[in-house]
């Protein structure tokens, strides 16, 4: 749900009560990691994070609603006006075998804490009491000059969490900052690797970056780097498949693609939705292997259907809930359909228009004009149909039933599904507007 502001209050002040009652207990206790770098950066943070001196069961021990959610790691969350605030014992690692988890850890102090951390600009403590921010790691320089940095070597940084050069990415392309050359050289050195981590956690992180601001430098960035071909090569097989200059004055299906994503609109929260991402991201991602040329031009015949493929083999790739999905496909298989609303017969208009999700298709559609040619009649053309008709123009009630054609005779099955389609095309078409006019329409087109 979007933040109001008075949430964002009433967040902070219970995030500053519970590292309140860990100080009253004795325990050297601060705010770490984003919400920091985000009052450094003049920003209102959304979540918090708090380090502390206090073991996982003293921390149990103190707050009335807990849940151990990575005990073994010494992390407790502790909820508060149903916000969970997640309240992790200063800790330093033992080596890494994954690529994800340490073997060991051993609890330490605020400063070993920080130096196991991924980078500088997340590696700030902060005592909310009186705003003292403490810096081990540099990070308040490196926020300054706008740079991601890994803390100490990125190779044993990257080599620790396999994640974390997607996340190097995120980060870069959401705060609109560079990446510190030996921190980008590692992971070109280490880019194969990201395909050891697992589907969902790559997905989580894809979704963040495509709804999100500076989704287009993130993936450039990740082209640059080498890692969008490992766990997205078929959006990187879109670079250099130039489209039709008139239609396509932004240049090739990637940069058509790119453009799309910066152009999402945002919500109350500041991200896009999260289904029309993944259409924007994957509506012609069939065009890479549906290109043709000949002397009338360029064509794409068949990239919607050839697309729906790939994009439901990379959706499953990702474990995309199966709704999810559906909806994505539904809204790649219709995107076309927008080229030729003006000839539409009136009843598949309707059909089109009363689908479900149609703002969706519809912000898609508009995303995809404003990405290209910029012409927006098609979309205007709808918006005033949706105006123009009401919900019973759209669905309007049933002129006869099943138990309406079982009483002029006819059998249930198939035929009076079709007898039924039929009649409400016609309905739609305005060609019948009565129960007497549909029974004699029935009658006339089918024996009983």
């Amino acid at each position: 749900m979007p933040q109001s502001s008075s949430d964002n209050i009433i967040k902070r002040k219970n995030a500053e009560e519970i590292v309140q009652k860990l100080k009253s207990a004795g325990f050297e206790t601060y705010f770490v990691g984003g919400c920091v770098r985000d009052f450094v950066r003049g920003i209102v943070p959304g979540d918090y994070d708090i380090v502390t001196s206090a073991l996982p069961e003293q921390i149990i021990g103190l707050f009335n609603h807990t849940v151990a959610i990575g005990a073994k790691f010494g992390v407790i969350a502790v909820i508060e006006e149903e916000t969970t605030y997640e309240v992790a014992t200063f800790r330093r690692d033992d080596d890494y075998e994954d690529g994800r988890r340490p073997v060991k850890i051993h609890y330490s102090s605020a400063r070993e804490d920080v130096l196991r951390r991924d980078f500088t600009i997340n590696g700030l403590l902060m005592d909310p009491a009186n705003g003292q921010i403490i810096d081990y790691v540099e990070g308040r320089a490196d926020i300054e000059k706008k740079i991601v940095r890994t803390i100490g070597n990125p190779e044993t940084r990257f080599s620790e969490d396999y994640l974390r050069m997607l996340r190097a990415v995120r980060f870069a392309g959401n705060l609109n900052y560079d990446i510190e050359e030996r921190t980008k050289q590692a992971i070109k050195n280490n880019c194969a690797l990201i395909k050891k981590i697992s589907a969902e956690r790559i997905q989580e992180e894809l979704t963040k970056i495509i709804t999100r601001e500076g989704s287009r430098r993130c993936f450039e960035l990740m082209s640059k780097t080498g890692i969008l071909p490992q766990i997205l090569p078929e959006i990187e097989n879109l670079i250099g498949v130039d489209q039709p200059p008139r239609f396509h004055p932004e240049g090739d299906v990637w940069q058509h693609t790119l453009k799309m994503l910066e152009l999402l609109p945002k919500e109350e929260d500041g991200q896009a939705n999260k289904i029309l991402a993944w259409a924007a991201l994957l509506h012609d991602v069939g065009k890479a292997l549906t290109r043709t040329e000949d002397e009338k031009g360029v064509h794409f015949y068949g990239h919607v259907q050839r697309g729906e493929e790939i994009a439901d083999n990379i959706m499953k790739r990702l474990k995309l809930s199966r709704v999810q999905r559906e909806t994505v496909i539904d809204l790649i298989h219709y995107h076309m359909v927008f080229m030729n609303v003006h000839k539409l017969r009136p009843g598949r208009l309707k059909r089109f228009l009363r689908k479900p999700n149609f703002d969706l298709h519809l912000e898609l559609h508009s995303l995809d004009c404003l990405a290209s040619h910029g012409m927006l009649d098609n979309y205007e053309f709808c918006k005033d149909k949706l105006q123009e008709l009401d919900i019973d123009d759209l669905h309007p009630a049933r002129l006869l039933t099943g138990n309406d054609l079982i009483d002029l005779g006819y059998a249930p099955g198939e035929k009076m599904g079709r007898i039924l389609q039929k009649l409400e095309n016609e309905q739609l078409e305005g060609k019948i507007n009565t129960k007497d006019e549909a029974i004699i329409f029935v009658k006339e087109k089918w024996e009983k």
